[in-house]
């Protein structure tokens, strides 16, 4: 029996690929605009939530990423990252999720003249606030940050530093557009983060090619690889593993899979409502470990709930299923309490079930 939206929502979940500036509310983008002064595409939820939901007919890309263009312009201050965090933790906790890695680029910050290092401790600050307003309301959740360097800028030795220095701060990605920004030019940074021995996730495999994703790990010693789901172009039409998938899964690699937004950057086409139409389950039963996350909940208008329902839906998964995929998830996890954290939620998962 293909489980129930509510099933699944009870069920402790990891969330590893989800992007700081994708998940706000659309409430609180317009009061902080009002405050700000700040214009936007339209002045009432429904006309802004409908504005974002524009951004995934596109089909691309460039296109969906025009979203992060409308919430990087009310994050401009540290009061506002401080709010945002706060809420994204409660938003994961109402939706079951018992440890989650935020990603996010401090860079932003610095056009705003923020430091990036006061940036990050507000962030920081926003996470404990929303840990602690969710164990009040019975719920535990651990959360965590991954920095991004962006692409198509410079600076990402500099991310990769402060990533090191900071506690809060479980892992550093490359993220922006694939199309000639290869991470070879980042490959400072990420000798910056190696030798601090700092865990490395990188955009690859998107909507570039397999090649994408052997970089990411030649270069940039990726231990997990956002999106890389054209890992599924190395496998053989019987499923059998090319070299480069089959380097993944020798070395232990993981994929983090955000099922909605490859549709709605156009990474995956689909011609039909099917679902079916997602590599997720070629990549799952050729022996890949994949995990299953959001990308941008805003945009994409889902949540990890909806996702793992999606999947079940298409693909017949059932809730050992899901709860296999979240254990890849929690064992994949950059913080080194994470585990913990997840068999923790399970034991009481259990012992309510």
């Amino acid at each position: 029996m293909t489980p129930t939206l509510a099933e699944i929502r009870a069920f402790p979940k990891v969330s590893l690929h989800d992007h700081l500036d994708g998940g706000l509310r659309v409430e609180t983008i317009l009061e902080l605009a009002e405050e700000r002064n700040i214009a936007l595409p339209a002045g009432d939820p429904e006309g802004l939530r409908a504005w974002f939901a524009e951004r995934t007919t596109v089909g691309s890309l460039e296109g969906y990423l025009e979203g992060d263009a409308v919430t990087a312009a009310v994050l401009v201050d540290t009061e506002a990252l401080r709010r945002v965090a706060r809420e994204s933790v409660q938003d994961l906790s109402s939706d079951g999720v018992v440890y989650a890695e935020l990603r996010w680029a401090p860079t932003d910050l610095l056009r705003h003249g923020v430091p990036m290092e006061d940036a990050v401790a507000a962030v920081s600050d926003g996470l404990r606030d929303g840990e602690r307003v969710a164990r009040e309301r019975g719920s535990a959740i651990q959360v965590r940050q991954i920095l991004c360097a962006m692409r198509h800028e410079s600076g990402s030795e500099s991310v990769a530093a402060l990533a090191i220095s900071c506690d809060d701060v479980v892992g550093f990605d490359l993220a922006g557009p694939e199309s000639g920004f290869p991470p070879s030019l980042h490959r400072a940074a990420f000798d910056v983060a190696r030798a601090g021995g700092l865990p490395v996730t990188v955009h690859a495999g998107e909507v570039e090619g397999v090649g994408s994703v052997l970089e990411a790990i030649d270069v940039a010693g990726a231990r997990r690889i956002g999106h890389g789901i054209r890992v599924v172009d190395d496998l053989t039409d019987s499923g059998g593993r090319g070299p480069v998938a089959e380097r993944i899964v020798e070395q232990g690699i993981v994929l983090e899979v955000c099922p909605s937004s490859n549709f709605h950057t156009g990474a995956v086409i689909r011609d039909s409502p099917d679902v079916a139409a997602h590599p997720f389950d070629r990549l799952h039963r050729a022996g890949l470990a994949v995990t299953v996350n959001t990308d941008n909940r805003l945009t994409s208008r889902t949540s990890l709930t909806q996702e793992l329902e999606m999947l079940c839906a298409a693909f017949g998964y059932s809730m050992t299923d899901i709860a296999a995929f979240q254990a890849t998830a929690a064992a994949a996890a950059f913080s080194p309490t994470a585990l913990s954290a997840f068999q923790s939620a399970m034991s009481s998962y259990d012992r309510r079930m």
